[in-house]
């Protein structure tokens, strides 16, 4: 754990340490998920580096990054901050959970930071994987896009596996899709039909594979 701001270069030791070994940042060294979401607007990775962070700013003009880890005592988490504050680049933190059912109040704060964007946009979690690939598939969806495009956005080809606990962001999209897609736009659907416990209720008690199946073949009536 690091906790506080680089403010000497013990500090500074300190939060690389921490984030190469206990944050695991050593494998995103030269690993990197980098993908378009929306095109020339939108891209997702795992927790980027700070040198990958600079090299972003000026390859793709970044005009913010979008935290999805939310802020945490960590090193990673330090020198990201750090990195954007010396490139004058908005280090947004938007948190979300990938083992639970999507919080309403979350995905509307994410819509409303969505909205308020200026120019292109990073978003990261820890490995890019589950709550990036939520986040993906949600902004996928407020730029009117369907369902089936929003769950390309998690996939085993960035190390998202619906068959384990994170199958519930998966259950959350065919949720939407079994009982409003066609009839009611994706953003008022959360407002005012999302029920967040049933999903985790539903999930809880059927697990990945029977809700996951049944979500997909049984698309019925919105009600």
């Amino acid at each position: 754990m690091f906790k506080g701001t680089l403010t000497s270069p013990q500090k500074r030791l300190h939060a690389w340490y921490d984030s190469l070994f206990h944050d695991h940042a050593i494998f995103r060294l030269t690993w990197t998920n980098l993908t378009p979401v929306v095109a020339g607007k939108i891209w997702r990775c795992n927790h980027p580096t700070p040198a990958r962070l600079r090299h972003l700013h000026k390859k793709l003009h970044l005009e913010s990054v979008i935290n999805l880890r939310g802020h945490r005592q960590c090193g990673s988490d330090a020198l990201a901050r750090h990195t954007c504050q010396s490139l004058n680049l908005p280090y947004i933190d938007m948190a979300f959970e990938s083992r639970n059912a999507p919080h309403k109040d979350r995905i509307l704060r994410f819509y409303d930071i969505y909205q308020k964007l200026n120019g292109p946009t990073l978003l990261h979690c820890k490995s890019g994987a589950d709550r990036t690939g939520l986040a993906s598939g949600l902004i996928i969806l407020f730029e009117g896009g369907c369902t089936q495009e929003a769950l390309k956005q998690l996939h085993w080809r960035f190390l998202h596996f619906k068959g384990s606990r994170t199958g519930v962001l998966d259950a959350f999209f065919l949720l939407y899709q079994q009982e409003a897609e066609g009839k009611i736009p994706f953003i008022d659907w959360v407002r005012s039909h999302y029920d967040e416990d049933g999903l985790r209720t539903a999930f809880r008690k059927d697990r990945a594979t029977t809700l996951l199946s049944s979500l997909s073949t049984n698309v019925g009536k919105f009600g």
